[in-house]
C-alpha cells in the first residue's frame, strides 16, 4: 500500500496535532483526495465532527466558535481568494491552513497575515497502492493541437505538473524525465515539470541520496487507443466500464433492483477485504468467490440466531458491528455482480468482447470484417458497442482494407442513430498508425512478434482477458534498458544511471484499470523496481468516446472559424 499510506499519513499529521472538536474544510479536488483513503469513522476518531466544502463555508455566516477549522486545499488562486474572505470574517475558534502542493510566493504574501500554514504534498488522488489520478475535468484538451494553444491547455498542463510534482515530493524523489516524442502535450508537461523540479523549486527536490534512482515518463493516451475501447472482464475494471467508479464510489441509483441502502457503495482495497482480494479476478472466478462469501454469511447468520445462553447473546451484541459490516459487504458485492451479469446478457457482451479481443490481439482481416459486420446487424448489440467495434477494426486495419472500412462506416451510420459522422475518422487522425510511437499490435519489433507467436502456441487461458495493454511493453523496455532515446527523449542534460528503482508513468489523457492491474501484477513479479501509474483521469470507454467527441466538436468549430 504505497501511495495510499502516504496520503493517510499526511491527513493523520494534519488532524492529530490539533486537539479538540474540528471542522474539516475541503475544495472539490481535495474532497476526492481525502475520501478515497479516509472513511467517516476515521475522521470521527480524529474528532472531526463536520466536513464542509470551501464554497459551503463561504456562503454560511453562522458562528461555530466551539470548533477549530482545518482547511486542506489546493493552492489555486481561486482558493486563496476564498481563504482571504474566510479569514477576514472568522467563524471558528481557530483556523489552521494546509495546502496540497507548493504555495507560490505571491500567494504566501496574500495570506501573510493569516493563521498557521503548512504544505502537504498530497495533490493527487491515490485510488490504489500504485495508481493515482488528477481528476482533470477538461480532459479532451490533450487532443487539441498545442500549436494554436487552445483555451484551457495551460491550466491542463499546470494541473498535470502540480500533480506529478506532488507525487515525487511524497516519494522524496527527483526523477530523470522522459517523454513520448510524438506528443506535443507530453513534451510540454515534461519540460515544465523539469523546469519546476530543477530550477524554480530545486531546493524542495534536493534528495541527493536518491538522485537518478527514479524516472518520470510522460506518455500520451493516443499511443494506445485500444485499451480504453475494450470491454473489461476483471472486477474493478468491469465495474468502471459497465457502471462507473468515481473516487472509489459507485453510483447504483439508476438500477431498480438495488436495495436503497446500497445505492452508493465504496469499492476500496483499504476498507474492503473481499474487494482487495478479488479486484483483479476475472468475472468467472469472481462469481464463484461471491457465492462462497454468501454461503459463509448465511452460515454466520444462522449461528448468530441460535442463542443458547445469555453469553451467546452478549457475544452476538459485541460482534454486531462486524456482523453489520459483513452484511453490507455481502449485499454490495451481490448487487454489483448481479447488475453486471444482467448487462452482459442484455448487450450480448460475451459475443461482442470475443470479437474485440480478436481485433486487439490476433490478425486476420477477412474474418474480422465478417465478425464485425455480423455484430453490426445484431439487434441486441448496443450503439456504443457497434461504435467501439468499428473503431477497433479501423485502428487495426486502416491501411489494409480501406474499401471494407468504408463499408463499415456506412453500415454503422445506418444502424446507429446517435453516431456522430466522422468520429471514427477523427480517431484515426488522432491515434492512427502514423501518429503512434509504441508497437501497439506487436507486429513491428521482432521480439514482440516472437512473444506473440509464443503466446499463440501456448494457447490463451481466457479469451476475454488475453489483451495486454501497451504499458506492459513500456515497463519491460524500462527495466531491460530497451526504451529508445529517439522515441522517448530525455529532457535537459540529465541521464539515467543504471536501472531506476521508482518509475512514474504519467498518461496524458487518462489511465485505465486494466493498465493499473498490469502495473500491480508487474510490481508483484519484479520486486527490484516499483512502477506507479498516473493520469489526468481514469477512463472507461464511455469517457474516452465523450472526450473524443468533444475534441472533434471543437476542432470542427475552429475549422469553420
Amino acid at each position: 500500500m504505497v501511495l495510499i499510506p502516504l496520503i493517510r499519513d499526511y491527513i493523520d499529521r494534519m488532524l492529530q496535532d490539533i486537539s479538540g472538536m474540528k471542522v474539516l474544510i475541503l475544495d472539490p479536488q481535495t474532497v476526492g483526495m481525502v475520501s478515497v483513503v479516509y472513511s467517516q469513522s476515521d475522521l470521527l476518531r480524529k474528532e472531526v465532527f463536520l466536513v464542509e466544502t470551501v464554497d459551503d463555508a463561504s456562503s454560511s455566516r453562522a458562528s461555530m466558535a466551539h470548533l477549530k477549522a482545518v482547511y486542506f486545499l489546493r493552492p489555486s488562486s481561486d482558493n486563496v481568494q476564498k481563504l482571504r474572505r474566510h479569514l477576514s470574517a472568522p467563524r471558528f475558534a481557530e483556523c489552521h491552513l494546509f495546502f496540497s502542493n507548493i504555495l507560490k510566493i505571491p500567494q504566501i504574501q496574500v495570506l501573510a497575515d493569516s493563521d498557521e500554514q503548512e504544505e502537504f504534498y498530497a495533490d493527487f488522488c491515490a485510488i490504489d497502492p500504485f495508481h493515482f489520478t488528477l481528476n482533470i475535468h477538461n480532459n479532451h484538451i490533450y487532443m487539441l493541437p498545442t500549436v494554436v494553444d487552445p483555451p484551457g491547455m495551460q491550466s491542463f498542463c499546470d494541473r498535470a505538473v502540480d500533480g506529478i510534482a506532488s507525487v515525487f515530493l511524497s516519494l522524496k524523489r527527483r526523477p530523470v524525465i522522459r517523454y513520448q516524442r510524438t506528443s506535443d502535450v507530453a513534451k510540454r508537461i515534461a519540460q515544465e515539470t523539469t523546469r519546476l523540479m530543477y530550477e524554480q523549486e530545486s531546493g524542495l527536490f534536493d534528495f541527493r541520496r536518491t538522485e537518478n534512482s527514479s524516472l518520470l515518463l510522460v506518455i500520451d493516451r493516443r499511443d494506445d487507443p485500444v485499451t480504453p475501447l475494450l470491454n473489461q472482464w476483471t472486477y474493478q475494471a468491469m465495474v468502471h466500464e459497465l457502471i462507473g467508479i468515481e473516487n472509489n464510489k459507485v453510483d447504483l441509483k439508476e438500477f431498480a433492483n438495488v436495495p436503497k441502502d446500497q445505492q452508493e457503495v465504496v469499492l476500496s482495497a483499504v476498507q474492503d477485504d473481499f474487494f482487495r482480494v478479488n479486484m483483479f479476478e476475472n468475472f468467472g472466478d469472481l462469481g464463484m468467490n461471491v457465492k462462497r462469501m454468501v454461503d459463509d454469511f448465511q452460515h454466520l447468520s444462522k449461528s448468530s440466531q441460535n442463542f443458547q445462553s445469555i453469553d451467546d447473546m452478549a457475544k452476538f451484541v459485541s460482534n454486531y458491528p462486524e456482523y453489520r459490516k459483513t452484511h453490507g459487504n455481502v449485499t454490495k458485492h451481490v448487487a454489483l455482480v448481479s447488475e453486471m451479469s444482467r448487462m452482459v446478457e442484455e448487450r450480448k457482451l460475451m459475443q461482442v468482447s470475443q470479437t474485440e479481443q480478436e481485433l486487439a490481439c490476433a490478425s486476420g482481416q477477412a474474418a474480422a470484417f465478417e465478425a464485425v459486420t455480423s455484430l453490426l446487424n445484431n439487434e441486441s448489440v448496443s450503439d456504443i458497442d457497434r461504435l467501439r467495434l468499428v473503431m477497433l477494426y479501423a485502428l487495426r486495419y486502416e491501411k489494409e482494407s480501406p474499401v471494407q472500412l468504408m463499408q463499415l462506416f456506412n453500415k454503422l451510420a445506418s444502424r446507429s442513430a446517435k453516431y456522430k459522422s466522422g468520429l471514427v475518422q477523427f480517431l484515426l487522425k488522432q491515434a492512427g498508425v502514423d501518429k503512434r510511437t509504441g508497437d501497439l499490435y506487436g507486429n513491428r519489433d521482432l521480439l514482440n512478434i516472437a512473444r506473440n507467436m509464443a503466446r499463440g502456441l501456448k494457447g490463451v487461458e481466457n479469451v476475454y482477458t488475453q489483451h495486454q495493454p501497451l504499458i506492459f511493453q513500456t515497463m519491460e523496455g524500462i527495466v531491460k534498458g530497451r526504451l529508445r532515446d529517439a522515441d522517448y527523449p530525455l529532457v535537459g542534460n540529465h541521464f539515467q544511471q543504471g536501472r531506476p528503482q521508482d518509475v512514474v508513468i504519467f498518461i496524458v489523457g487518462g489511465t485505465t484499470y486494466e493498465e493499473a492491474r498490469s502495473v500491480a501484477l508487474y510490481n508483484a513479479a519484479n520486486p527490484g523496481v516499483r512502477f506507479f501509474l498516473g493520469g489526468s483521469v481514469v477512463l472507461n470507454s464511455k469517457r474516452f468516446l465523450e472526450n473524443l467527441g468533444e475534441a472533434q466538436r471543437i476542432s470542427k468549430s475552429s475549422t469553420l472559424l
